[in-house]
């Protein structure tokens, strides 16, 4: 059969809604979100499929996994999740381990659930049997399929859905990877770009289109982490505080490459695995977002193949890891272009008087007498090999008390620190957070970190109390 593409999108799919413009990222203010919005990076082993359920219910499938299980562990997934129609179907392009689903995903809501309300594609054929078995089933079901490509929107609620590509007319010769659909996301303050299996191309090209527009607060990471992607201009560009990878533990191609977590890594950049973490949810209110995910594994980039493979299709709630700032991504605070991705091995980081840091500002709730003393991000010889010489000080300069259980301190690349229960500053005390390990004092505490957390070149102390208030923010260069 003949493929079966309606006419182009024209700049808006047809929807409830036409979305607003494109986020900026000039510093403009952005409208406070209503509602949350989830991400959902099923684990789908050596493949791809996110699921996206909007403020109202609204729910957009991008890519439904491998050929070799015709999309049974994305069908399950859902099921699971009470989802009783997909809304917006979206192929990144139509490589066999993206569309596996297609088929199994279009039969099962047109005949047994509430339907598809249309089909995003980029328009490029493929000679495969899983693809033919994919067209022949949005004829036979007569979905609604629209060749989408850079400029269109997807309405989606108050959720803003940008397609930044494919460009026209297409790159490399029409490479499908090279012309993968990519979709930004934008609900508040809070972003999510997904770059399906986008290359070296297709980066550039997106960096000369959008620069500082593509910045988002989550980046999954192109090509299962293939090093032909997530390029260091890519990863400066889109300054994400965190990574989402979706391949195999065992990956038959090395996914995730190593020069893709050394990028990461020099970037201070959490990097989150389904292989190793399984299903992985993030859910913004649209001032942060919260990470939650089936397994706790490591997320320091180097460290991701210790955690141990979690088989596909296990089933099993999601708990929250951490949560990726409260404070303003495209435009606003830390997110107008002066933001500086730690690498915590620079050699400029002489100990700073972070009290009388001009950069310092101080909220007014509970706990405001507490103060930086001092920050030393450069530890003496190789930060790596003397971690617990990294540290910040923090200073009680009040009269009372404070607790600080369950209050957490963060950089700018989204680590986090909680404060152990029942910690308590008496007045005019001091604690040091150092970021080694070791036991726990009244004078020291003990990050844990497997490597460097303050960057030497410049980064920013967040500290929040146990509601999540931000209390103080102390940025040093």
């Amino acid at each position: 059969m003949g493929i079966v593409f309606l006419a182009g999108c024209a700049g808006v799919v047809p929807g409830e809604q036409t979305p607003t413009e494109p986020d900026t990222g000039d510093g403009s203010t952005v409208e406070t979100a209503n509602g949350t919005v989830e991400l959902h990076y099923i684990n789908v082993g050596q493949s791809v499929s996110t699921l996206v359920v909007g403020p109202e219910g609204e729910t957009m499938l991008v890519d439904t996994g491998h050929y070799n299980d015709d999309g049974e562990h994305v069908l399950r997934y859902l099921q699971r999740h009470d989802i009783t129609r997909i809304d917006h179907l979206v192929t990144s392009h139509n490589d066999a381990d993206h569309i596996g689903g297609n088929a199994a995903v279009i039969e099962h809501y047109e005949t047994e659930a509430d339907g598809i309300g249309a089909i995003y594609d980029p328009g490029i054929a493929a000679s495969t049997q899983t693809y033919a078995e994919y067209l022949d089933a949005v004829e036979e079901y007569d979905v609604p399929l629209y060749e989408t490509r850079e400029g269109d929107a997807i309405s989606f609620g108050d959720v803003d859905v940008d397609v930044l590509g494919p460009p026209d007319p297409y790159l490399e010769g029409e490479a499908r990877n090279e012309n993968s659909i990519v979709l930004k996301l934008t609900h508040g303050e809070t972003s999510f770009l997904l770059s399906g299996d986008a290359e070296d191309d297709q980066e550039e090209y997106l960096i000369d289109a959008y620069g500082t527009e593509l910045r988002s607060t989550v980046l999954k990471a192109g090509h299962h982490g293939s090093s032909s992607s997530s390029s260091e201009p890519f990863l400066d560009a889109v300054h994400p505080r965190a990574v989402v990878v979706s391949s195999a533990y065992d990956s038959q191609y090395g996914h995730p490459h190593d020069e893709v977590l050394r990028r990461l890594s020099d970037r201070s950049i959490p990097t989150y695995w389904t292989a190793t973490h399984g299903d992985i949810v993030l859910v913004s209110d649209g001032s942060g977002v919260s990470v939650r995910t089936q397994r706790d594994a490591p997320i320091d980039p180097l460290a991701l193949r210790d955690g141990d493979p979690i088989e596909l299709g296990t089933s099993g709630d999601v708990v929250e890891r951490a949560r990726l700032g409260g404070g303003p991504v495209d435009g606003g605070s830390g997110g107008d272009g002066d933001e500086t991705a730690g690498d915590g091995t620079g050699s400029d980081g002489d100990e700073a008087d972070g009290a009388d840091g001009e950069n310092e500002t101080t909220s007014a709730a509970s706990g405001a007498a507490l103060e930086v003393a001092a920050i030393n991000a450069d530890a003496e010889g190789d930060d790596r090999e003397n971690l617990n010489d990294e540290y910040v000080v923090f200073e009680n300069a009040g009269d009372e008390p404070i607790d600080l259980s369950g209050w957490t301190v963060e950089d700018e690349a989204a680590h986090s620190y909680e404060f152990p229960g029942g910690f308590t500053l008496d007045a005019g005390a001091t604690v040091t957070l150092r970021s080694g390990s070791g036991t726990d004092t009244d004078t020291d505490l003990y990050w844990g970190s497997g490597s460097p957390v303050w960057n030497n070149g410049g980064d920013t102390v967040i500290l929040s109390d146990g509601d999540g208030e931000h209390v103080l923010e102390v940025s040093y260069e």
